[in-house]
């Protein structure tokens, strides 16, 4: 999902596109659209004892959910050109809807007046770097490839520290998370901006799953950086 690295100089000025504000807007119309999803399904299933309860108290129902997660975005992200733009659509979809489920257990170790200031916090922060992104003439591939990288350690620290237990580690990944998926905000915007250009005036299928793509991305970025945030500005219910 972060691994292209694109020549700013190979692209063409936006002014010249007339079709590149609408695949844009797009863009973030569809994030939008997934994190509503999200949302919505995390707080119609926290309301459902018995569903939360099947998910806590069967671990091949747990495991069998987080993998459907990663393996829809595999998948997703593996054919997406092969798919029909409304296939691809209801991959996402299913994914948002999936997600939601796995992030309904928030509801039930934060109250509601932390996880409504986290996610006001997390749209201010993701909308100011995105703008960034989107309008800075910078190339940012040389802090993308230093911010994937760091992902990949975070990731390696996070699976290691489940055995470890450290206060401290978790506290060190939790920081590096919130950072890290800020940069990754500003990075993504701006890589969405020049694969679209790539383009050009076109406005077909191939480039409204292009577009697809860039908003899995942009919500995978808002996911991350709301649910490291929320353990800094979470509290707790007990």
């Amino acid at each position: 999902m972060y691994n292209q690295n694109y020549d700013t100089s190979a692209y063409r000025d936006t002014s010249r596109s007339i079709t590149f504000p609408a695949v844009m807007k797009n863009v973030y119309l569809w994030m939008t659209f997934a994190l509503v999803m999200t949302g919505l399904t995390a707080a119609y299933v926290a309301t459902q004892p018995q569903i939360l309860q099947a998910i806590m108290t069967n671990k091949l129902l747990f495991w069998g959910l987080m993998l459907g997660e990663l393996g829809l975005v595999f998948y997703f992200s593996a054919r997406l050109m092969k798919m029909s733009l409304t296939t691809a659509g209801l991959v996402f979809a299913a994914y948002s809807i999936l997600n939601g489920v796995t992030m309904s257990f928030i509801f039930m170790v934060y109250t509601m007046e932390s996880i409504a200031l986290t996610f006001f916090v997390t749209a201010g922060t993701f909308a100011a770097m995105s703008f960034v992104g989107y309008f800075i003439k910078r190339d940012l591939s040389a802090l993308g490839r230093i911010l994937i990288m760091a992902l990949i350690g975070i990731i390696i620290a996070s699976v290691v520290n489940i055995w470890v237990g450290s206060s401290a580690l978790q506290l060190g990944i939790s920081i590096l998370g919130v950072l890290i998926f800020t940069g990754l905000t500003a990075y993504d915007t701006q890589k969405i901006k020049y694969m679209v250009q790539m383009y050009g005036d076109q406005q077909d299928e191939s480039v409204m799953k292009l577009a697809l793509l860039g908003s899995l991305t942009l919500y995978l970025d808002f996911i991350n950086l709301f649910l490291y945030l929320l353990r800094f500005l979470g509290n707790s219910r007990d």
